[in-house]
């Protein structure tokens, strides 16, 4: 593994001291097979290229490479950086930010930031299974909470609800987004493009959860999977199941394929729909994204059915003000890139 690539002074200060990685394996089922290798970070809040088309300027990413191994995961391309392949590297080889929340802490306090909303869960996801070892999360989120600084979060991961308490406590010092992926409910589908992640229905019974807590909780439903997940029929099942969550909205992302991700799901694809190998080819014959007829194809269809089912698009862009919950005390209770 080439860490020179990333601790290197090029263009300026590197991510983190090569000298200072420490490589870790735990004999335990889940993690099986995975080797973590633990980082000091000298920086944690990145900024996005400005060509790119999210609608946020800054996020958090605690871990590079990610155990939900799904197989069209656009973050693949960042594992070649270190001389990992984009494939089975980017599942099993995760490199974990340890001072990630001191680092955050200290970079909130600092007298240049303006306290702009930080993104998380945009490279891979912070919720992912090394999340229940490592712990970063709590103290992420409490950093954001004391420095009231606006943060969102997507996950896959149900872990989230471990961390309810602190994003209600967050969520009434700031503004709070909660936002769950899940591109579609059939099973067999999942257990072979996203074998590392919690079930579709486990995804929305968190949604539920968040949602009968106070916490407003939206769904992207990505990624909407052309000739494989596009039916009307899946798209119809898709979006009432996530009504049904109690999600406050839904917003649908076609599945788009850069470099990296691209050479992975082709080989999926020729495994698993061999027959759909040239349809893919020429549908994305211009690039990484479907053709925009398609997207808005896709987009008009969800939003017609979020209409139907009593939901609709999210906001682009905006951060949802969660509300604090007051509970009632029951006797005897005491009372969440590196690119």
């Amino acid at each position: 593994m080439r860490w020179d690539n990333l601790a290197e002074n090029r263009t300026g200060p590197g991510l983190f001291d090569a000298e200072a990685v420490r490589t870790r394996t735990f004999d335990t089922p889940e993690f099986r097979g995975v080797t973590f290798h633990e980082v000091r970070a000298r920086s944690i809040v990145n900024r996005v290229p400005g060509a790119s088309r999210m609608p946020f300027e800054w996020t958090v990413n605690p871990y590079r490479g990610c155990t939900h191994a799904c197989v069209y995961c656009f973050a693949r391309k960042t594992h070649s950086y270190l001389d990992l392949d984009t494939g089975l590297d980017f599942d099993s080889q995760i490199v974990v930010k340890i001072n990630a929340p001191e680092l955050l802490r200290g970079h909130l306090a600092s007298r240049s930031w303006q306290g702009a909303h930080i993104a998380m869960g945009t490279n891979v996801d912070c919720y992912q299974r090394a999340e229940g070892r490592y712990r970063l999360m709590p103290g992420i989120i409490a950093a954001l909470r004391d420095h009231a600084n606006p943060f969102s979060i997507l996950t896959k991961g149900t872990l989230i609800l471990r961390d309810l308490e602190l994003l209600r406590q967050a969520a009434q010092m700031t503004e709070v987004g909660v936002s769950v992926s899940t591109g579609f409910m059939d099973e067999e589908l999942w257990r072979t493009v996203e074998p590392g992640t919690p079930s579709p229905q486990r995804r929305l019974d968190a949604v539920r959860t968040l949602t009968d807590q106070g916490i407003d909780c939206g769904v992207l439903m990505a990624p909407v999977i052309p000739f494989v997940g596009d039916r009307p029929d899946q798209l119809r099942a898709t979006v009432r199941a996530i009504a049904a969550s109690g999600a406050t909205s839904v917003t649908p992302l076609v599945l788009h394929l850069r470099p990296g991700a691209r050479e992975w799901f082709m080989a999926w694809l020729g495994v698993h729909h061999p027959h759909l190998v040239r349809r893919f080819e020429r549908l994305y014959a211009e690039g990484a994204y479907a053709p925009k007829w398609y997207q808005r194809r896709i987009t008009g269809q969800v939003h017609a059915l979020a209409a139907e089912f009593g939901i609709g698009p999210a906001q682009r862009g905006a951060a949802r003000r969660i509300p604090p919950v007051e509970e009632p005390e029951l006797p005897g209770q005491t009372q969440l890139t590196l690119l």
